[in-house]
Parts: C-alpha cells; sequence; structure tokens
C-alpha cells in the first residue's frame, strides 16, 4: 500500500512466519506516508520488535488495538512523515513544536560544597 487514504480500511497482507521481520522492514520503506497503524499479534515478542521497526512508520501506532483509539484533547494524535509534521494536534506536545526548551535552575542558598549525599 503506498497511497494515503482515509478509511475506515483494513489492509491485509499475508506473509509466511519466518519472514515476519522482514515483513516489518517492507512496511516501513514501502511509503512516505505515517500517519497511524495498527499490529496485532498474540506473541509479545513480536509486538516489541513490531514497536522497534516502526517507530518512525506511524504519527500513532497501537499494538493490539484498533487504530481510530485517539480522542482530541485527551490522546495525541498527527501523523509523520509525508502525512504530517507529528504535531499530536490537541495535546500539550503540540507546544514542542514551537518552543526552544530551556532548563535554568537558580540556588538561592550559598553553596557549601559540591558533593551529593550518596558520595560520602
Amino acid at each position: 500500500m503506498e497511497k494515503e487514504i482515509f478509511g475506515p480500511v483494513l489492509t491485509v497482507y499475508v506473509y509466511n512466519d519466518n519472514e515476519w521481520s522482514e515483513t516489518l522492514k517492507l512496511v516501513d520503506s514501502t511509503s512516505p506516508y505515517a500517519l497511524t497503524g495498527s499490529i496485532f499479534a498474540r506473541d509479545r515478542l513480536a509486538l516489541v520488535e513490531a514497536e522497534e521497526a516502526l517507530k518512525h512508520s506511524a504519527g500513532n501506532l497501537y499494538l493490539n488495538d484498533k487504530s481510530t483509539g485517539a480522542i482530541v484533547g485527551e490522546q495525541p494524535f498527527g501523523g509523520a512523515r509525508a502525512s504530517g509534521t507529528n504535531d499530536k494536534a490537541g495535546s500539550h506536545l503540540n507546544l514542542l513544536r514551537w518552543i526552544s526548551a530551556q532548563t535554568i535552575k537558580e540556588n538561592s542558598v550559598p553553596l557549601t560544597g559540591v558533593g551529593y549525599p550518596h558520595m560520602s
């Protein structure tokens, strides 16, 4: 599947069990689009492998759940690659696109040493 289409659509690809890793590579490399996707498996290790292999293949990846589970304002949602900028609209994570985070710490008590209690 190489086109970005909006559904509901169910895409099924039949593969041999010993071709799981190659199938994940195919899913990752076939399309420039990456809005959302779901993987269903009984094998927990297969899910772990899929999560790692497909980390850039969908803005939202669902494991053993339907791919329409995003609720705007309650669960971040946004596409990656040519499907968007992965902004996660409706979420505080959207703000990260517009900021450059900086941590500032000020101590109002003069330092008496540079050690930490666990270093004693």
